[in-house]
């Protein structure tokens, strides 16, 4: 078992004309000496409050924000958070139980946790797992019983389930995505490589001991095992292919142009690999919901509940959202026990989970067991108070839960895997370029466009270099881009779906507060090295010939780029720098 990651904490209390220390260094005038570093916006995370409306600045956190704790006497009740049924390892009941959530609740509040990680105003770190998941282990271990130990079986799990390539960007609840180069090596992600997004630790739940309930305004509440799910003569087998992506896919852009919300899980870092695409096997919920005998007039929606346990505000629940019932009369929604052709592996949810075609990952619950049909949405966390899609204007100052709309379809989105940002691409007038587009809520991409040029002109990526056409799935592709242009480039793609929608051209315009959804045409950086000009092939050989590495190419090269003959004639021949008259 990999031991915990040391927490790094972010200093907040830089002090401008805070007094030298043994370890600090200052200026003659008195200013620290990294002084130019918070001028210039280098380490953000240090920068005092400058507030015009009171006549001082301050430097970093007020004292005392965090409130008088001294006189607070820590609670602990280590049998309140027990296995609930024989063989569901890992899974502890909190919506049938108010009193244990006020419990858990005055466990939380009377204790003090470290604020989450700084990644965003500061570098983000530069280990694997990134970020280590400080403050909700802690939760865990504070509530005790059972879930203190949650966090370190769901690594191991991690560890036996996952390819050894995944970028773990949170060791706890786990979230990580494949490395870009193998996200699109295949139309269809190989499981061990398929992202994961969890929100709590992972259960392991007996297949043989699983059941599904399913109430509230239903006509006919039942309880269904996963033999009568797989049952033929009841349920008709359901196989689709889906791709799920996550709201906060390529949220790192986002960060690199405005800090946003800064919870190390629910904002967590994620690059362009946050998005997966398998074929599932289970069952429409829309037979399941008839099988039931419908619902009552006034049922709307259905509430999908989880067996992971949930943190939020400390308040302790399990994991719960909702989709409209009209989704689910679509053949949209589906209970899934197969993925890939395999067993679904229990970091995907086994033994059955939910996928909701079209809709952000996050309504896919894993490890679902219980089904609630319900008038209006669920004021579940998740659901109410999370993946909210905000006006730019709207943030920490002023942001209320009804001001986000809830996001629920994703539109439509692309990135570029192959070249990587700020890498040097040596070519003869054309750059392999490859990615993958794609567009939620039933919709597919029917064309993608590359530009070499910042998004000015656009060539079509071939059909036949686009992977097949699914209503649920993304579409990988590559092309050869034409670029006889040398030095640095940016390279930009987007996506147009079948209803013509397409991306907005700058992440600026996609920035939202909650950094969900960089729906954004997705532009890279790259150095371009034209091969099939004569000039750049013969000092590329002249590197070759020498031994010497052309990359990093902020390296200054260190033999002569030309002979004095060769200058000399030069002027020879256009005359000198100056002129007289």
């Amino acid at each position: 078992m990999q031991t915990d990651i040391p927490l790094r904490e972010a200093v907040h209390n830089f002090q401008v004309s805070a007094p030298p220390t043994d370890n600090d260094t200052q200026s003659e005038t008195g200013q620290p000496s990294d002084e130019w570093k918070l001028e210039q916006g280098l380490a953000g995370v240090e920068l005092h409050l400058l507030d015009q409306t009171r006549g001082k600045e301050i430097d970093g956190d007020i004292p005392g924000w965090e409130g008088d704790t001294a006189s607070v006497t820590k609670k602990s009740d280590y049998k309140l958070a027990a296995d609930e049924l024989p063989g569901w390892d890992g899974y502890v009941e909190w919506e049938d139980y108010p009193d244990k959530k006020r419990k858990a609740h005055e466990i939380l509040i009377s204790q003090k946790f470290p604020p989450p990680p700084e990644f965003q105003l500061g570098p983000i770190p530069g280990t694997n797992p990134v970020l280590e998941g400080v403050r909700w282990k802690l939760w865990h271990r504070a509530i005790g019983g059972r879930l203190a130990v949650v966090p370190e079986e769901s690594w191991a799990t991690v560890l036996k389930e996952k390819s050894p390539d995944m970028l773990h960007l949170l060791q706890f609840p786990y979230n990580g995505e494949p490395p870009k180069r193998l996200v699109t090596a295949q139309p269809v992600t190989p499981n061990s490589l398929h992202f994961i997004r969890n929100h709590g630790g992972i259960p392991s739940i007996d297949p043989s001991a699983w059941f599904l309930r399913l109430d509230g305004l239903v006509k006919e509440p039942k309880k269904l095992t996963l033999s009568d799910l797989q049952d033929e003569s009841r349920f008709p087998r359901m196989e689709r292919l889906v791709t799920i992506q996550c709201s906060g896919t390529r949220r790192i852009e986002q960060i690199g142009l405005y800090a946003g919300e800064g919870d190390e899980m629910i904002n967590a870092p994620w690059a362009e690999g946050a998005i997966g695409t398998a074929k599932y096997v289970g069952i429409s919920l829309k037979k399941v919901i008839k099988y039931c005998g419908g619902l009552k007039d006034d049922g709307k929606h259905l509430e999908l509940v989880g067996a992971d346990t949930y943190f939020k505000m400390n308040e302790v629940m399990n994991y719960v959202i909702s989709v409209p019932y009209s989704k689910v009369k679509a053949n949209e929604v589906m209970l899934v026990w197969e993925m890939n052709g395999e067993p679904l592996p229990k970091i995907h949810g086994a033994p059955v989970r939910a996928v909701v075609m079209g809709y952000i990952g996050a309504r896919s619950v894993k490890w679902l067991y219980r089904i609630t049909a319900i008038p209006e949405p669920t004021r579940a966390a998740v659901q109410s108070r999370e993946y909210l899609y905000f006006n730019q204007q709207v943030g920490k100052h002023n942001q209320r839960w009804t001001d986000g709309i809830q996001i629920q379809e994703m539109p439509v989105s692309s990135a570029i895997m192959s070249p990587w940002n700020k890498q040097v691409v040596v070519h003869k007038g054309k750059i392999e370029v490859k990615g993958w587009a794609y567009s939620g809520g039933g919709r597919w991409p029917e064309r993608v466009e590359v530009s070499a040029d910042g998004g000015f002109s656009w060539y079509a990526v071939p059909v036949e270099n686009m992977s097949a056409k699914h209503k649920f799935t993304w579409r990988t592709w590559h092309m050869w881009l034409p670029c006889d242009v040398e030095g640095w480039i940016e390279i930009v793609v987007r996506c147009w779906d079948n209803s013509l929608n397409t991306q907005p051209i700058e992440v600026r315009d996609a920035w939202n507060w909650g950094l969900h959804v960089t729906s954004s045409a997705h532009r890279i950086r790259v150095y371009s090295v034209n091969k099939a000009k004569e000039r750049t092939r013969e000092r590329l050989g002249e590197f070759e010939k020498r031994g010497i590495s052309f990359v990093p190419i902020t390296r200054p090269t260190e033999f002569p780029y030309m002979t004095w003959e060769e200058y000399d004639e030069y002027f020879r021949n256009n005359g000198p720098r100056d002129v007289d008259e």
